[in-house]
């Protein structure tokens, strides 16, 4: 079980620089979308409605895992989502939420992004799931993620977005960002007619390469491989 950070001013800024990372990645626009991250009493989520170039430290809000916050200000009206993702997946840091447009174009087709790319490993999975409507804010919508989630760490949300977490704020960053550009590649391949899913073998493979992908040898556990062959390293 992973240990969390507590709630700290360094924290609070790293939440505020992600969150001015979704504009500036070109995964939401205006005040939509929301970021957390995970504490050892609780976790700490942006405030409803305000602009990300705006937030200072003391307006992102900590709630408990009884959904109760702390301060003046009001969490994001999808903390909800953010507690539930946390509940159900014990080793998550950090959760981002968005409104990407190609994610969100797929999702309001009610369409998950399948295994035409093995990337779609990336979120754990050997495809990333759809979750059905919801009223944004509500314990519905909540129940829905987490039923899209499943074992993986990214879903769409049905004529809404997308959600996804990682261990930490970087890491569901960048899930949110591989998210994004995985819609966007299907939704070009579609242009052609539906493409070529991988199947289940294919992607079990993958999977298995994914456990280590990115790791330095010295990274790696006891009886763990690399994820791909290794050259021979000059003398």
């Amino acid at each position: 079980m992973p240990t969390f950070p507590d709630d700290t001013s360094e924290l609070r800024r790293a939440i505020i620089e992600t969150a001015r990372a979704l504009p500036r990645l070109g995964l939401t626009k205006g005040t939509s979308g929301n970021v957390s991250a995970r504490t050892e009493s609780g976790f700490l989520v942006t405030p409803s409605g305000t602009p990300y170039e705006n937030l200072t430290e003391d307006m992102i809000v900590p709630l408990d895992w009884d959904g109760c916050y702390r301060g003046e200000t009001l969490p994001s009206s999808e903390w909800r989502m953010h507690l539930d993702f946390y509940l159900a997946k014990p080793d998550c840091g950090a959760v981002v939420h968005c409104h990407s447009p190609r994610a969100t174009a797929l999702s309001c087709h009610r369409r998950g992004i399948p295994a035409f790319h093995y990337m779609v490993a990336l979120a754990g999975g050997d495809r990333i799931d759809c979750a059905h409507y919801a009223t944004f804010g509500t314990k519905a919508l909540s129940e829905a993620m987490i039923a899209a989630l499943g074992d993986r760490n990214a879903c769409l949300l049905a004529n809404h977005g997308q959600i996804a977490g990682g261990a930490t704020l970087q890491k569901a960053l960048s899930v949110a960002e591989g998210v994004e550009d995985l819609a966007d590649q299907y939704l070009s391949a579609l242009t052609l007619g539906d493409p070529v899913i991988l199947n289940a073998e294919e992607m079990s493979a993958i999977l298995k390469k994914f456990k280590t992908y990115g790791k330095q040898t010295s990274e790696l556990e006891d009886g763990q491989t690399a994820a791909f062959e290794l050259p021979r390293r000059m003398e």
